[in-house]
């Protein structure tokens, strides 16, 4: 059952990993999908490989660009805030640039994307956003200071424009993701501390992005018409939400 058919999709940091995944999956599900991101190559690349993609090369950090990129689009039914960065810092070393960095990236993309879909979705009397958080938000991560802050924040704009939109039957829901097997995984952990996430969780395998596309995927269809302001956690079961 194409469950997203005749739907229009941007899902941004869409060109690898957790993004590619939810595109891939939108998709295969009927959906038009956008890809939006500020690798170009790698986009371009990947929404060669969806079948009726589109890819728009874009920095979510650039509200103008944001904007303009949404009114080339048109219509917009479901918007996937993905796109996030994630370098380690210990707090008391840490810049108030890399600080204000990982919130221009991480939260403040998500506030001109929204900025840019709502009018349209308010108009015309729906809408699905799904936000991407972490569930380091949840844990307390140390060394990760500016990027659980930037998540938690995440969480808090989507429980309280959930409270502003509803009136309009605009959806705004969230996923917290665990330790997700991307490509890019290398770059932050090793093969020890990979172990160790496996051990903390029920489920004795790695999480992938298929298993975020799917809650993704859940939230920004007709099956979850019941709910908005909700935090979803895709960890495999290692914190109880």
């Amino acid at each position: 059952m194409l469950i997203m058919q005749n739907r229009v999709a941007l899902v941004t940091g869409a060109a690898t990993g957790i993004g590619e995944g939810i595109a891939r999956l939108f998709a295969s599900m009927g959906a038009k999908v956008i890809l939006l991101d500020r690798d170009a190559a790698h986009n371009e690349a990947t929404a060669r490989s969806i079948d009726g993609a589109r890819a728009v090369t874009v920095d979510v950090c650039d509200g103008e660009a944001v904007d303009t990129a949404v009114r080339n689009v048109g219509r917009v039914d479901v918007l996937v805030n993905n796109a996030g960065i994630f370098p380690r810092r210990k707090f008391i070393d840490m810049t108030e640039a890399e600080w204000d960095q990982m919130q221009n990236v991480n939260l403040k993309s998500m506030f001109h994307c929204i900025k840019a879909v709502a009018p349209g979705m308010i108009a015309q009397g729906s809408g699905k956003i799904v936000n991407i958080s972490s569930v380091t938000f949840h844990l307390g991560t140390s060394e990760l200071s500016h990027y659980v802050a930037s998540k938690g924040g995440v969480i808090g704009l989507t429980r309280s424009l959930a409270r502003e939109f509803g009136e309009h039957n605009v959806h705004v829901n969230c996923i917290t993701p665990g330790a997700i097997n991307t490509e890019s995984e290398k770059n932050f952990v090793n093969d020890e501390a990979v172990r160790f996430m496996v051990s903390q969780q029920c489920l004795k395998r790695r999480i992938v992005p298929l298993d975020i596309a799917r809650a993704a995927l859940f939230l920004a269809s007709d099956l979850s018409d019941g709910l908005t302001g909700q935090t979803l956690n895709v960890d495999g079961g290692w914190v109880m939400h």
